[in-house]
């Protein structure tokens, strides 16, 4: 590295003799250079620097509008998607309105159930009491009968003997006879 610097250190101090030469004065020079290597960068570096800036700006300007175009297919899946949970949002409104219409009708049904379902067994407690009072009534009669009977045959059969028995009967027939004779 240190041999390629010297070289140029070297040329520096040529003599300028009249003929082709390198001016190594920074100020003076400096100026001319820079337009020189500008000059001859944008004569040769024009094509292939307006390619590259025309290939960037193509791929730029695809870039840009393929973006466009996934943003477009973006807003348009977000306003179906969008659209979508409006329908959603108004389906589970109705629902929940069905539903609690429905629960509410299911409530009022199962109160009138067992509304029916208490006046129906109060019937049947009703029924039920009035067949055991019926029954009761039925059994103290049948047993007051009974003993009345039984009373009545205890004191016929002290009271009673052959001679009124025999009485008896003949009275009854006798009534007997009667009755035939008027209904013939």
């Amino acid at each position: 590295m240190k041999n390629v610097t010297d070289s140029f250190v070297s040329l520096g101090h040529w003599p300028s003799a009249g003929s082709f030469g390198l001016n190594t004065d920074i100020l003076a020079t400096n100026p001319i250079n820079l337009s020189v290597v500008i000059g001859v960068l944008i004569f040769f570096g024009k094509g292939v620097l307006s390619d590259l800036l025309d290939n960037r700006k193509q791929r730029i300007l695809n870039t840009i509008r393929n973006s466009e175009e996934l943003r477009g297919k973006a807003v348009e899946q977000l306003e179906k998607a969008q659209a979508r949970l409006r329908k959603v949002e108004m389906e589970a409104d109705q629902f929940r309105v069905n539903g609690y219409s429905e629960i509410e009708r299911e409530k009022l049904n199962l109160i009138n159930s067992t509304y029916k379902t208490l006046e129906q067994l109060e019937n049947y407690k009703n029924e039920t009491i009035q067949f055991e009072q019926q029954r009761a009534i039925n059994q103290v009669r049948q047993r007051v009968f009974q003993e009345a009977l039984q009373g009545a045959l205890g004191t016929l059969n002290s009271c009673l003997n052959n001679e009124l028995h025999l009485r008896t009967i003949n009275a009854n027939l006798g009534m007997f006879g009667t009755m035939k004779e008027i209904t013939d």
